[in-house]
């Protein structure tokens, strides 16, 4: 019992991680009890998926984790495909917006989300966006930024490069599996064509297998950071190296067949031509 508290307590308290999880949660939970007392049904599954997302979250930035992907090359590769792809797919896939709006106190939905999700410049901004080229480009762009060796090295050593780093993997995820996961019907989405969002999770997934395959493949140690730092377990530096890019190969393909999976369902059981609204965030300004 001892050794799992340990595993479990946080490596290095972050109040940011702790309030990121906790308040959306608590929005959450409250939208679900309100939505249930007026006769709502939400079912199972939703509820699991977003709890395990976000759970996920917490255990990757926050837990012993964290320190073990500061000293491994390929735990570091699993936890970002945590934050980027696996964590994001189960809370966007739970479609819990609405919901976490309804459970917002009024006060702040009218005085700080409303006037901030419904002015021009953000709305504008999300629609640029939410653009079928921009979106993935972004998705697959901060990939291979982070993980340009000499950009990597200093994100692995200073605390705020680190920071954004894993940040900017998460908000980026949530982003970009919203658009592709959501029903068209759903209030605010992108007006993305479900034929579409399945050739973009193509071109998301070679270029991701291009990545991998190089990192797997490459003759010499790309990641020297991780030397510096120390690596926790005994590990020869090359199958380090291999192991995080046989992860970045295969995990980010095996969430983007996922995602087209889920696409591939609603284009059997949702009309594609049902009208939607021009921004999600101004569906949830309306709440």
């Amino acid at each position: 019992m001892q050794s799992l508290i340990f595993y479990l307590e946080p490596w290095e308290f972050s109040p940011t991680v702790l309030l990121a999880c906790l308040l959306p949660t608590a929005a959450y939970l409250r939208g679900l009890v309100l939505t249930r007392r007026a006769g709502g049904t939400i079912g199972f599954w939703p509820p699991l998926s977003y709890f395990v997302g976000v759970a996920l979250i917490y255990i990757s930035l926050q837990t012993y984790a964290d320190f073990l992907s500061q000293h491994m090359f390929w735990v570091h590769r699993l936890q970002q495909g945590i934050l980027h792809h696996i964590a994001p797919f189960l809370v966007t896939l739970a479609a819990p917006w609405e919901i976490m709006a309804r459970g917002t106190p009024r006060v702040l939905r009218e005085r700080i989300l409303r006037p901030v999700l419904g002015n021009r410049t953000v709305q504008l901004l999300y629609r640029v966006l939410q653009h079928p080229l921009v979106a993935p480009t972004i998705f697959v762009g901060l990939l291979y930024f982070w993980l340009i060796p000499s950009v990597h090295f200093t994100a692995m050593l200073d605390v705020y490069r680190y920071n954004a780093m894993n940040w900017s993997m998460v908000v980026d995820g949530m982003f970009f599996w919203w658009i592709m996961l959501a029903p068209r019907s759903a209030q605010g989405h992108a007006s993305i064509a479900y034929p579409l969002r399945v050739v973009i999770f193509f071109i998301v997934m070679l270029f991701q297998i291009v990545l991998g395959a190089y990192i797997t493949l490459h003759g010499s140690v790309l990641y020297t950071v991780y030397a510096l730092c120390g690596r926790v377990w005994n590990i020869n530096p090359m199958t380090d190296q291999q192991w995080g890019g046989l992860l970045t190969w295969v995990l980010p393909s095996m969430m983007c067949v996922l995602g087209i999976l889920v696409v591939l369902r609603r284009m059997l059981h949702e009309p594609d031509t049902r009208p939607v609204a021009a921004s999600a965030m101004a569906g949830v300004s309306g709440q």
